[in-house]
């Protein structure tokens, strides 16, 4: 990002020659970025479709039948080990360390699309929204050399967050929950957050354009996250914050535990060289490959667990769950007590195993495990179901991306004119959800043994 120069204040910041040709690059990156996201989430949309639906008919089945994860899984397992072991990049960061750090250098994202496309339409319970960050993000670096990139240490973030926006800009169904993520992430104030946040509105605002108009143009699903019906909801009472803030509570325990769960994979997985044994216990190349193959077939072995204790199609439970969000907002009541607690479960576990071992992104499942709690807990007296799937969206969003303003964006995009009744609830529950979860990360932590620095190389 350009230096400023005479004026340090933000009108001089927006004036300076350099900062607009920042934007003018921010705009133009949109496109690009925009059109291979587009073309990467239509390709997964339809390699998911084929896989769970067109291939079981094809087979003579009329769903999925219930062994059908695992055999994909293993599938899926053993063609992304060689690309987390081999390719720049290891496919892109493991999920369960987040939405990602660093932007992602250019050479990287060849691993990332492929570990995505491998992972994501065979089943391995995961988003697509961190592959697209990192593939943005990849992208717009391209749009400037390394040594100007070396030459300018701050324009490599700015650009990087413009096009990881662009990329997601309606992958969340909206543009604006992107752009309130960047503010909220980035964690700055004044000058530099307008600084970092204009080129990641415009970048966003264009790639919102771009996906709309191309998914009209070619016909093609995009699969965001959308609820095209939601349960009716009226005026808030006390019984939704009697009850809205105990399944806060129980959502962001619940996915926390994922998490922690996922962290302790990873270990198993690709070690940990600050851990107690150092350095001399991070496991070989090898030794990650067939692991992850594990990962991915333990995987594999939940969803078919899914599918034989509720008797209903394991695509249920697999894949990042978009459509089953959307099937569980338009008709609850196909759904079972037993089902429900039955789904929370296992795309808990499922979801934990594959945040440390595959590729994709975390929010979208845990949007779901959050979802189906606050339906399970909607027959509680004083309740209902409209306002504990409020309640489990907004929690979910806020324990597991510690960002609660972005998830009280994000939950009242997904309900629409739900929102407006709902606002309040979802602001309390994200708020208990991102309070209660880093208490029980404290708590984690304090109870970790302490862990010696990895001697210097």
């Amino acid at each position: 990002m350009p230096q400023q120069s005479g004026d340090p204040t933000l009108r001089g910041l927006l004036l300076t020659r350099g900062y607009l040709g920042l934007l003018l690059i921010a705009a133009l990156v949109g496109v690009p970025v925009s059109l291979a996201a587009f073309g990467f989430v239509s390709l997964e949309h339809e390699l998911q479709h084929w896989i769970w639906e067109s291939l079981p008919e094809a087979l003579g089945h009329d769903r999925a039948p219930w062994w059908w994860p695992l055999p994909l899984l293993l599938i899926a397992g053993l063609l992304v080990a060689p690309i987390v072991t081999r390719m720049p990049g290891r496919g892109g960061h493991v999920p369960v360390d987040g939405l990602g750090g660093a932007p992602t250098l250019p050479k990287a994202v060849p691993g990332v699309i492929l570990a995505a496309l491998v992972c994501l339409p065979l089943g391995a319970l995961l988003g697509p929204e961190a592959p697209l960050m990192a593939m943005g993000s990849g992208l717009a670096l391209l749009a400037v050399s390394s040594a100007r990139r070396a030459a300018q240490p701050r324009l490599a973030p700015v650009l990087g967050a413009a096009g990881s926006t662009a990329a997601i800009s309606t992958i969340f169904g909206s543009p604006l929950v992107a752009a309130v993520m960047m503010i909220e992430a980035a964690g700055l104030g004044g000058p530099q957050l307008v600084a970092l946040i204009l080129p990641c509105l415009l970048a966003s605002g264009i790639g919102a354009l771009v996906f709309t108009g191309f998914g009209h143009w070619t016909g093609l699903s995009i699969g965001a996250l959308s609820l095209p019906s939601v349960p009716s909801s009226g005026t808030p009472d006390p019984g939704d914050f009697l009850w809205g803030v105990p399944v806060a509570v129980l959502v962001a325990v619940v996915c926390v535990a994922g998490q922690l769960l996922g962290r302790r994979v990873k270990v198993f997985t690709v070690g940990d060289p600050n851990g107690p044994g150092g350095p001399a216990s991070v496991p070989t190349v090898r030794q990650t490959a067939i692991r992850t193959v594990l990962c991915a077939v333990a995987v594999g072995v939940v969803i078919a667990a899914y599918a034989l204790m509720t008797g209903r199609s394991p695509e249920e439970d697999a894949l990042s769950g978009q459509a089953t969000l959307g099937a569980l907002a338009a008709n609850p009541g196909a759904w079972s007590e037993g089902a429900l607690l039955a789904l929370a479960l296992c795309k808990t576990v499922g979801w934990g195993i594959a945040l440390g071992s595959l590729r994709g992104g975390p929010i979208f499942p845990a949007i779901l495990i959050g979802a189906t709690i606050g339906v399970a807990c909607g027959p509680l007296p004083g309740f209902g179901v409209a306002p504990g799937m409020a309640a489990g969206l907004a929690a979910a969003g806020a324990a597991v991306t510690r960002l609660p303003l972005t998830s009280t964006v994000l939950a009242a995009a997904l309900l629409g004119s739900n929102a407006t009744d709902e606002m309040p609830l979802l602001i309390v529950a994200s708020v208990t959800a991102f309070i209660t979860g880093e208490l029980v990360r404290n708590l984690t932590d304090r109870r970790t043994p302490a862990r010696t620095p990895a001697p210097a190389a």
